[in-house]
């Protein structure tokens, strides 16, 4: 994990709410369709461990967590029910109305708020969030808008990392490692 600023760190204290795009944050970006043979698609992605092992700490450290992407998927769908995701919402193109929906919902304020992104159409988001966060492979507007740049690429742990971050930084790291351990 890269070290984060004085200034992330104050901004992760606040955070109560983590959300992030789906591909190119949780996955790396890359859309797999396999043939079946009544000439009809399935959708595969690929999802880390190590991300998904980061969103259960989030859940363990007292953070909500959810999605935002502007594609529908079922396999987006069964993996934030094995991570228990507190907000679910897919084939939402426009992804403001969708996060600010879920703020009133928590009875949240921006600043409580942390968005991990990878691409133009987060930027919307990232503008409003308490901590705004881009993966180590978004484009560089998205790099550019973001208080936190990972060090790790989307699929491949970014999440994991800013649980880390934003959990250290509350002091609560040390409290989820344990709840965590069987």
């Amino acid at each position: 994990m890269k070290k984060p600023t004085a200034s992330v760190l104050r901004r992760a204290r606040r955070i109560r709410l983590l959300l992030m795009d789906v591909d190119g944050v949780l996955t790396d970006g890359r859309i797999y369709l396999q043939s079946l043979p009544d000439g009809t698609a399935a959708e595969i992605k690929v999802f880390s461990a190590y991300d998904g092992a980061g969103l259960k700490l989030a859940r363990a450290g007292g953070l909500r967590t959810g999605i935002i992407t502007g594609r529908d998927s079922p396999a987006m769908a069964q993996r934030a029910r094995e991570l228990e995701l507190d907000f679910v919402c897919q084939n939402r193109p426009e992804k403001l109305p969708a996060y600010k929906e879920i703020l009133r919902g928590c009875g949240l304020r921006d600043d409580q708020a942390a968005y991990i992104a990878d691409d133009l159409p987060d930027l919307p988001v990232l503008g409003r969030v308490g901590l705004a966060v881009a993966v180590a492979n978004a484009v560089p507007e998205v790099k550019r808008a973001a208080h936190y740049v990972t060090a790790a690429r989307g699929g491949e742990g970014a999440v994991r990392e800013v649980v880390e971050l934003i959990l250290k930084a509350q002091g609560k790291w040390a409290a989820a490692i344990r709840s965590a351990r069987p």
